[in-house]
């Protein structure tokens, strides 16, 4: 942060449509929801005080929950608590900035010195509020409209020109954007005519102290041959306690359960495996009520119901231990802005065959802790996934050069790019527009 600059800061941090706090691989939850939160803890371990807002979804909520002495997420009321779809939320913005601003009115107008949004509903909301408080807008995009169009799945509707037209005008007005890759980066400037002097590409990261390989006190001291030469009792022991087969193959999928996830690949290319191979999907439906019911009706379909088990989100901690009972981890997304599941497989010791597309080229090292997959070809990812599960010390070799690379995804190098990203956004806002 630049010397100028008297610490602490005071961040408002807007994720509008989806709470930090819920449980991510369900609904609207997800990576973004992780983000946020994770971002907060570890900015306040660098003494910046995080306040962040969302739309009040149950009236049951309280007004604030205080995370820790530094973090409170605010339930900001706005339009009906429930039967709200994130399609409709443009319609809320107004009365959310209402309540929000409300809130601010409260505080002494120097209050905060920055605003931070996620996700283009929140950036609308953020341009109205940073103006008003004379402060910078700092905007993280997560996804694009236009990048996800490009590459939509099969029978996937399109996002409306009404997306497209926000992001075009938090782009424009934003004082400065994260892109958590090179790749979005550019697509920043190219699909939305953005500065490059006030984009900064700074990766997100993975939460070491729960996504780590399995530690000594797990361990057993003998080798289990029945799951191959890198695998050991700690497994057996794991796979057992989470009601997993202990010697067969296992591919993981978490997440979402919806058409941009793509877990209908996986339940295809598993007619193609070794018919003891079982695919795990971990997630609940996302867009659709019965998209889980759907990926089930698929697998009978496919003559593999068998050998798909199906299991709701878990905790962050326990999905550490579902990431290591896990032979591979498949992520097979149209899309995906950065991947975190992929970078928690990683960090986890866990190899992982992902789509080459979007941030997943950047996360996974083609041959070095997992495989790349050119398309959605069910055919093409059996023959992916055989090519490992048939090689147990390839396997290892790659789950151990993740655990080795996971540092470059610590938070608390993005926490100190991001406060870093923060200060220059102060500074030149004051140049521009003059003190608050």
């Amino acid at each position: 942060m630049p010397a100028e600059l008297v610490a602490p800061l005071r961040v408002a941090m807007l994720s509008v449509h989806t709470s930090p706090l819920e449980q991510p691989g369900e609904g609207d939850a997800g990576g973004l929801n992780v983000y946020v939160l994770d971002l907060a803890r570890a900015l306040a371990e660098r003494g910046v005080e995080v306040e962040i807002f969302t739309r009040a979804t149950a009236s049951t909520q309280p007004e604030v929950i205080n995370v820790n002495p530094a973090i409170k997420v605010w339930y900001v009321p706005a339009g009906p608590f429930e039967g709200l779809g994130k399609e409709d939320l443009p319609g809320e913005l107004c009365a959310f900035t209402a309540g929000l601003l409300q809130h601010a009115a409260r505080q002494d107008p120097r209050y905060f010195d920055v605003v931070h949004s996620h996700y283009w509903l929140s950036g609308q909301v953020g341009l109205l509020a940073a103006e008003r408080w004379g402060v910078p807008l700092v905007h993280t995009m997560h996804t694009m409209a236009r990048v996800k169009n490009a590459s939509l799945p099969p029978g996937d509707s399109p996002e409306p020109t009404g997306r497209i037209l926000g992001e075009e005008q938090v782009v424009e007005i934003a004082d400065a954007l994260i892109a958590s890759t090179p790749q979005e980066a550019d697509d920043l400037a190219a699909h939305y005519g953005a500065d490059r002097r006030i984009v900064s590409v700074i990766p997100p990261a993975v939460d070491l102290s729960v996504f780590r390989p399995a530690g000594p006190a797990q361990r057993d001291a003998e080798p289990g041959p029945e799951l191959g030469v890198a695998d050991v009792g700690w497994r057996r022991r794991l796979r057992r306690r989470l009601g997993l087969p202990a010697t067969a193959p296992i591919v993981l999928f978490a997440g979402r359960v919806q058409a941009l996830k793509a877990p209908d690949v996986l339940v295809r290319a598993l007619q193609y495996l070794d018919p003891a191979t079982r695919l795990v999907v971990l997630g609940g439906p996302s867009g659709r009520p019965t998209a889980v019911r759907e990926l089930e009706a698929l697998a009978e379909i496919c003559g593999v119901r068998d050998r798909l088990l199906l299991h709701p989100p878990v905790t962050r901690t326990q999905l550490a231990d579902w990431y290591r009972a896990a032979d591979v981890v498949a992520v097979p997304s149209y899309n995906e802005s950065f991947g975190l599941v992929a970078a928690e497989a990683s960090a986890s010791g866990v190899p992982v065959v992902a789509a080459a597309v979007g941030g997943l080229r950047e996360v996974v090292r083609d041959g070095v802790t997992g495989r790349l997959v050119v398309g959605h070809a069910p055919q093409t990812w059996a023959r992916a996934l055989t090519e490992l599960l048939d090689n147990p010390a390839e396997l290892a070799r790659l789950g151990a050069n993740g655990a080795a690379q996971a540092a470059r995804f610590g938070w608390d190098r993005a926490a100190a790019a991001v406060e870093a990203v923060y200060g220059r956004a102060i500074v030149h806002r004051r140049a521009v527009h003059g003190a608050k």
